[in-house]
Formats: C-alpha cells, sequence, structure tokens
C-alpha cells in the first residue's frame, strides 16, 4: 500500500494480495508492507480485514480509503444480518455486492480489493474488485503491485480440486515470489482459511517464507566467526 504521488501525477501503489477457492473453502493471504514512496512507514501491517464471521477482504491501494470503505462494508452487512434473521449468515455474494456499489459509487479511490469467503450456499468463492467498482467471481485472484510478477505462477500452479494444504502452500509460495522481485511487497506473509468450522489466522516471518530462487540465503555461523 502506498499513497505517494509519482512523476507521471498518479499514485504509486504497492502491495502484494492473493485469495484461492478450494474444495470446502477459501484461502487468503497478504504481506504486511506499507510503502510511501520508496519510504516503508509500517512493515507488520494487516491487509486482510474481516468483514462478517466467514467472509474476508484483501486491501491494496491507499490504505486510507481501503479501511474506509471495510469499515462502510462491515456497518452495511452487520445490517444486512440483522434483516435476513438470526442463525443466518450474510452471503460471500451479498458482501461483495455491498463492496462492488460502494466502489462504483465512489471511482476517485485507490483500492483494488479481493472479497472472499464460505457460506453454506456456495462454498469457498472468491470475488476480484478492481479499481474501478468492477466485481468478478472467480477460482483465484490476485491484486497489488506484487501481482504483475506472479499471473504465471498462479496460471501455472493452480489446479482444480486442490486441498486446503495444498491451496495454502500456493498462496504463500506465490506471495514469497512476489515478495522476492518487488520492492513495494515485504515483511511477513499473512494467510486466513476460511471453511465451515470458521476462520482460521497464520503468520510466516523470517525463516518460515519459502526461499525463492536468486534470494540471499542466511550465512551459517561456524567456529571461526568473530562477533565484536
Amino acid at each position: 500500500m502506498n499513497t505517494l504521488k509519482g512523476t507521471d501525477g498518479g499514485p504509486h501503489t504497492g502491495t502484494t494480495i492473493v485469495a484461492v477457492a478450494y474444495d470446502g473453502g477459501v484461502v487468503l493471504g497478504a504481506d504486511s508492507r506499507v510503502s510511501t514512496g520508496t519510504y516503508v512507514s509500517n512493515r507488520a501491517s494487516n491487509k486482510i480485514t474481516s468483514l462478517c464471521d466467514k467472509v474476508f477482504l484483501c486491501r491494496s491501494g491507499s490504505a486510507a480509503h481501503t479501511e474506509a470503505i471495510s469499515d462502510y462494508v462491515r456497518f452495511y452487512t452487520s445490517q444486512h444480518a440483522s434483516e435476513i434473521g438470526q442463525g443466518k449468515e450474510p452471503t460471500v455474494k451479498s458482501v461483495a455486492s455491498i463492496l462492488k456499489q460502494m466502489s462504483y459509487s465512489n471511482k476517485g479511490l485507490m483500492a483494488a480489493m479481493i472479497v472472499a469467503g464460505y457460506d453454506k450456499k456456495m462454498g469457498g468463492q472468491v470475488f476480484g474488485s478492481p479499481i474501478g467498482g468492477t466485481m468478478v467471481e472467480m477460482p483465484w485472484a490476485i491484486e497489488g503491485s506484487g501481482s504483475t510478477y506472479i499471473w504465471s505462477f498462479f496460471d501455472d500452479e493452480y489446479k482444480e480440486g486442490m486441498s486446503r494444504e495444498e491451496t495454502e502452500r500456493l498462496v504463500l509460495e506465490g506471495i514469497a515470489h512476489a515478495m522476492a522481485r518487488d520492492g513495494s511487497s515485504g515483511g511477513l506473509v499473512r494467510l486466513v482459511t476460511v471453511d465451515k468450522d470458521g476462520a482460521k489466522s497464520q503468520v510466516f516471518q523470517g525463516k518460515d517464507v519459502p526461499m525463492i530462487l536468486g534470494d540471499m540465503a542466511e550465512p551459517k555461523s561456524n567456529a571461526a566467526t568473530v562477533v565484536w
């Protein structure tokens, strides 16, 4: 996420967000770096926001814009939940529709987002919402400056019928690839897995993030190492 004006007059945004559906749920992932131009203002930001119990939002673009949108969508979703009756949960599509209306009605917003979650009716679902307010359902979605480096990775590695573990690994490795190539993506990797049992969050940092070809491995210590 980045809000500094570039030489072309437009804001240079930076982040990597991913969501992938699998049989039985969905996995969302994001890096944690927030930058203002070349300055990293936050290295441990959480870009995955809960909209309701089983629907989450991955945010990229202006941090201020996306946080404001998520607050409004969460508010209207809670109102919708109270209207449909006790014991019923909003569907992923209905929450995504609220987001689409917010984004489409405010085209000046710098916000590219992904809505993903689980409901009993349709299972795991992913809706991509690029800048401008379009909303498209797809098996997987990526956004942010780091996404330009990993389109071919997901085209090649995504397979229908993947298990939960395979999907979590795919999202983790995809974000690691983006972080290795994109200077505006970095920090740690956050994953949220949503299924019929609810949401589970994971954090991967340091040595837990897969080493990508071209990365410099941490030097091994030995007896000759001198600490000054």
